[in-house]
Formats: structure tokens, sequence, C-alpha cells
């Protein structure tokens, strides 16, 4: 039940059902939501000169109980270090950007499910 894959030009990334040498595959759909709004928050914020020194992602998945058991919710967490308090504004926005133009995964997901993001300090 482990899988290898690598897009043309990169690294291998081993995916694995029972999650014990990469995560598993639904696991995954949820870093690559997490991973690509990082990027573009990180870029956008450096764009508005909003100070980044580091950016930790939560992510978690509601599924449903049933088969095809497909996420029905996410919720995404980022915590943030350098951004000040008058800075919020901008990181809203920069979040907001990426949930409704930029980030190509979310917007691979199926349209009713609900991604729920919220933004704090380190």
């Amino acid at each position: 039940m482990e899988y290898q894959g690598a897009a043309e030009d990169g690294s291998p990334v081993i995916l694995d059902a029972k999650a014990h040498k990469g995560p598993g595959p639904m696991d995954t759909l949820l870093l690559a939501v997490a991973g690509c709004m990082a990027v573009d928050v990180q870029v956008i914020l450096e764009r508005s000169r909003v100070p980044l020194t580091g950016m930790d992602v939560q992510v978690e998945g509601t599924r449903a109980q049933t088969h095809p058991k497909r996420y029905t919710g996410i919720s995404i967490r980022f915590l943030l270090t350098g951004p000040e308090k008058e800075d919020e504004g901008k990181v809203q926005r920069a979040i907001d950007l990426s949930r409704e133009k930029f980030c190509s995964v979310v917007h691979s997901l199926n349209p009713d499910i609900p991604v729920e993001i919220q933004f704090g300090r380190n």
C-alpha cells in the first residue's frame, strides 16, 4: 500500500495508505492545500513589504462517514512570526487573495467544501 511518485523534474514522494513511510493520499491533499496557500501568502506579504520571519500552517479536514469518505470541510490556521498588529489587514488580504484567486489546489476542490481560515502570531 505504498506508492512513489514524482513530478517530471521533482524529488520522489512516498504515499503510504498506512502512513508508515509517508502521508496517505488524503493527508497529502491537505498538505497540498496548506503548501499552496503558504506560498501564496508568503509571496503576497513580501510584495506588501510585511515582515515575515516564520510561518507554521496547521490544516485539518473533516471527512464524510460513508464512502467515498471525501472531505466535507477543511480548516487552516496560519501562525506567523514577523507581522505586527498593524499588519493584520495585509495578512488577511494575503489569505483572502490566496483562497479566492491564486491557490490552484483550493480551486481544484469541489466548491461545496468549506475552507475555514484563521491566522495568529507565533
